[in-house]
């Protein structure tokens, strides 16, 4: 986050960097910048895996030269949308010559954490599905015990937990009770 697309700001290159010295992990990078384009290189050296981007923060006719940029730089590139954006905006993502891995549909206005799922992001969710059923769909903001099965059973299957888990005084219990509620909405158990 930049403080120009959303008003505050988190990490970037620097605390990736520092995690990849230590972690073998899969880093899936969320950019809410004003310009991905300058974020590309660093985020890449730094050992993101994945890098996605903001469709409100790039032209239309330069998204596919960014998804190439990414790719070209050995990060996943994926393609994120405000609760505002409509679905079809990312679908020339999808169908392009350079298409997104993923997209991630924000439950949330970005910028804080804590805020209140909104469930009526589900039909967007259920679209992508509906038509592209390889997709990683990632969903972000307000996931919780409570909602986080809304979220996989609408499809989809990455899923962005912050506050419940980071706010929880046990973090592996809350993952763990996230993971099982995945698990029973996708109508299975581990």
């Amino acid at each position: 986050m930049s403080c120009n697309f959303v008003p505050n700001l988190t990490i970037g290159p620097p605390v990736i960097a520092a995690l990849r010295k230590h972690t073998d992990a899969y880093l899936d990078c969320h950019l809410m910048v004003t310009d991905p384009f300058a974020y590309v290189e660093p985020m890449s050296k730094a050992g993101a895996s994945s890098f996605t981007f903001h469709v409100e923060a790039v032209p239309a006719d330069k998204a596919q030269q960014l998804i190439k940029e990414v790719h070209a730089a050995g990060m996943r590139a994926g393609a994120a949308i405000k609760p505002s954006t409509p679905i079809e905006s990312v679908l020339p993502l999808l169908e392009g010559q350079e298409a997104v891995d993923l997209v991630l549909v924000m439950t949330v206005e970005p910028g804080f954490g804590g805020q209140a799922f909104m469930p009526e992001m589900m039909p967007k969710v259920q679209f992508l599905r509906s038509r592209f059923p390889e997709l990683d769909i990632q969903v972000d903001g307000g996931l919780g015990p409570s909602t986080i099965a809304q979220a996989a059973a609408a499809g989809a299957n990455c899923v962005v937990a912050g506050s419940s888990v980071f706010g929880s005084s046990d973090p592996a219990a809350a993952i763990a009770v996230l993971r099982e509620a995945v698990l029973q909405a996708q109508g299975g158990t581990q």
